[in-house]
């Protein structure tokens, strides 16, 4: 797979804060919550004002307990469970993410349908990970700050998915908790090797909820831009 765009050269970063904005993010809120999509249901324009869109399917993987369950929730603005419980099988969740490219200022509606597997279940079941790289467009490998084994780990999540041959799959690594700095058991030389040894970007996502669109915009976004990078390089 051909290198990420640099931020921001690709998609408006902060057009959810524009007022241009407003009529297509209204379409996946409701009063001032996020709308919960569910496979068949999708935002609905305006004639005069209707965008394309493009669909994708992201699977996060895992040391159970790093919080994959709970990323998926904060991006979909859902409530996210205030006590961990084991993922039993394969649960999916729909995000509508509308943005803005740059340049060309084109509007699309990115529908991500996170597909969250619980780690232990998918040891036990065989046919859990082939259904899992089913068609897969991103890969989102999760460690938690907070745990050093779930650092560890990701060498061998990294490898589970080597086979068959992944090139055209966007892979970025989350590390959740990095603002709980009283917890921290991986060091910014760790993330420094990591990225070195194989040449996936390490982003952070803060333990803290914070409320609005601006908690999940920076995540969302650099997702959207890498996938769509990806697809304008295959063409």
């Amino acid at each position: 797979m051909a290198p990420g765009p640099p931020p921001g050269s690709i998609v408006v970063m902060d057009w959810h804060q524009s007022k241009d904005s407003k009529e297509y993010f209204k379409k996946i809120m409701h009063k001032e919550q996020r709308k919960l999509f569910g496979l068949l249901e999708s935002p609905v324009m305006a004639p005069h004002s209707s965008v394309d869109t493009v669909h994708y399917k992201i699977v996060l993987c895992g040391k159970s307990g790093v919080g994959k369950t709970a990323l998926a929730a904060r991006l979909a603005g859902l409530k996210v469970p205030t006590m961990h419980y084991e993922t039993t099988g394969i649960e999916t969740t729909i995000v509508y993410w509308p943005v803005k490219l740059q340049g060309s200022g084109r509007v699309l509606f990115f529908c991500l349908q996170f597909w969250d597997c619980g780690d232990n279940v998918l040891r036990r079941f065989d046919h859990l990970l082939p259904a899992c790289k089913e068609g897969v467009d991103a890969i989102l490998f999760l460690f938690s700050f907070a745990d050093r084994t779930s650092f560890d780990d990701l060498s061998n999540q990294i490898s589970q998915w080597a086979e068959p041959p992944t090139e055209h799959v966007v892979k970025l690594v989350f590390g959740t908790k990095f603002d709980l700095f009283m917890h921290c058991d991986v060091a910014e030389r760790d993330i420094r090797n990591f990225q070195e040894t194989w040449g996936l970007p390490v982003l952070r996502f803060r333990g803290e909820v914070a409320d609005g669109l601006s908690d999940v915009a920076p995540v969302l976004n650099c997702l959207v831009e890498n996938l769509w990078h990806r697809d304008c390089t295959r063409i």
